[in-house]
């Protein structure tokens, strides 16, 4: 690397003349971004390597310049993965450090990379990548996540458990049933992903600074080489565009809001109220003064990184709310967002992942507790219209004073006698005992995506075909 000296004055020629000296330390301190942005180093040089290679194809620089500059470039990739690249505030961003580096390794030849783009197409082009390849490790993340749920489904296809609205014992379901929900939840959020990069899928380079350029590039060779399906239509746009970041984040925000309500649940699934799962130690700690609490800490974590992430898309929105087109240096606080966001998503996905496979499933007190709170009420409810005649709102009346009577007795419906139910309406039989149990209940659930198991495994069999 260069010098102090030498360092000062490459970073006042690449200020282009404007400034006798560089930026004082409070510019310095709010205009660098090379503290976040040298994770773009990879994705500045893949960049940089096809557009060199396209400028030399159209004859704009020599092919002896374009050797040049591809080994120089390769060089300064492999000195920053073996950890001997020296990054420098002063040269502001991952693409003076690379370029003020270059300069050195190569010469001369190196001022003939920036021809015809600009650091604003430049670091669209950059974000663009590394947010692309961020999606497609979140997709197969989540998709890790789908198989971990598919197969805990098909274990507990027929595990009965009560399911819940307003945190109330509504219905019998099955645990299998339970994760199939997931399954669904976290595929809109790998679809939303698919759609994402199919959205973004466009090359920002030779939009140059806002006017596209007089060169006689050929974006659609460095869109290609870059693995894009093509190059933006619109240079003012294309520099002024975050919606690939912001949407990354939608999706995000939306994942990570998946994962916090499992997390809720399996919050108090662990309770000893509750009962219905175990986690191991690899998903737990202990108390530092009650030695019999086992704190399910993961879950709670992963809860948390939720409000983190919704935090980082509001901060962007708020960022590009009122730019007006093109550039604006505000742009530069994008990346922090994201980035800090991906890894909270990355994390959080994959310690789900690993919660779904390791807990254990409590049937007995899922059972149990399957049946409390009056749970086949509308069982009941069903029966007297199919066997009775009864209009459901008749129905509905007679099953409530079912449930009171009851109450009343202590006792579960099933519990009640038929002289019971009979006084309540005569029309009611012996055979009104056949559904009234969580099994029965929830094995008459058959209508399309229900509870009973059956049903269950055709939903397991049709995500499996597809995941």
């Amino acid at each position: 690397m260069a010098d102090g000296n030498s360092e000062t004055k490459s970073s006042n020629q690449m200020w282009g003349g404007r400034f006798a000296s560089g930026p004082d330390a409070i510019m310095e301190e709010i205009n660098a971004s090379i503290g976040f942005d040298k994770k773009l180093y990879g994705q500045d040089i893949r960049g940089s390597i096809a557009h060199a290679t396209m400028l030399a194809h159209q004859g704009i620089i020599s092919a002896e310049d374009k050797d040049k500059i591809v080994h120089g470039l390769n060089t300064i990739l492999s000195e920053i993965e073996s950890g001997q690249f020296e990054f420098s505030r002063r040269l502001e961003d991952i693409h003076m450090n690379i370029e003020a580096r270059l300069a050195t390794l190569i010469g001369p030849a190196a001022g003939r990379l920036h021809t015809a783009r600009s650091r604003n197409d430049q670091v669209a082009l950059d974000f663009r990548l590394w947010v692309k390849e961020e999606l497609q490790r979140t997709e197969k993340a989540l998709t890790g996540l789908i198989a971990a749920f598919l197969d805990r489904a098909e274990e507990h296809a027929e595990t009965v458990m009560p399911g819940f609205t307003h945190l109330q014992t509504a219905q019998p379901v099955t645990f299998g049933h339970h994760c199939m929900a997931y399954v669904e939840m976290i595929g809109r959020d790998r679809s939303r992903v698919r759609h994402a990069i199919e959205h973004m899928d466009e090359s920002p380079i030779g939009a140059a600074a806002l006017a596209g350029t007089g060169f006689p590039i050929d974006r659609h060779m460095t869109a290609s080489a870059l693995g894009f399906a093509g190059p933006t239509r619109n240079s003012i746009d294309t520099v002024s565009d975050r919606d690939f970041a912001l949407e990354f984040l939608s999706i995000a925000a939306i994942a990570a809001t998946h994962l916090s309500r499992l997390a809720e649940e399996i919050v108090i699934w662990s309770t000893p109220q509750f009962g219905f799962i175990r986690l191991s130690d690899a998903f737990s700690t202990g108390s530092s003064i009650m030695p019999q609490k086992k704190n399910p800490d993961a879950a709670e974590l992963v809860r948390a990184k939720t409000g983190r992430i919704n935090g980082s898309l509001i901060a962007l929105l708020t960022v590009m709310k009122g730019l007006p087109l093109a550039y604006s240096k505000d742009m530069q606080e994008d990346k922090e967002q994201v980035f800090d966001a991906a890894e909270s998503l990355e994390l959080a996905v994959a310690a789900m992942t690993g919660m779904v496979r390791d807990m254990t499933i409590r049937a007995d007190r899922m059972k149990a507790a399957a049946g409390s709170g009056y749970s086949t009420a509308t069982d009941l409810a069903d029966w007297l219209v199919r066997e009775a005649g009864l209009p459901f709102r008749d129905a509905h009346h007679v099953t409530g004073r079912a449930v009171a009577l009851a109450e009343q007795k202590t006792c579960d419906l099933a519990d009640l006698t038929l002289e019971d139910l009979q006084s309540i309406h005569p029309q009611i039989t012996a055979k009104v005992f056949d559904v009234l149990t969580v099994e029965a209940s929830v094995a008459s659930r058959t209508s399309f995506g229900g509870t009973a198991p059956n049903e269950v495994r055709k939903q397991i069999a049709w995500w499996r075909a597809r995941n």
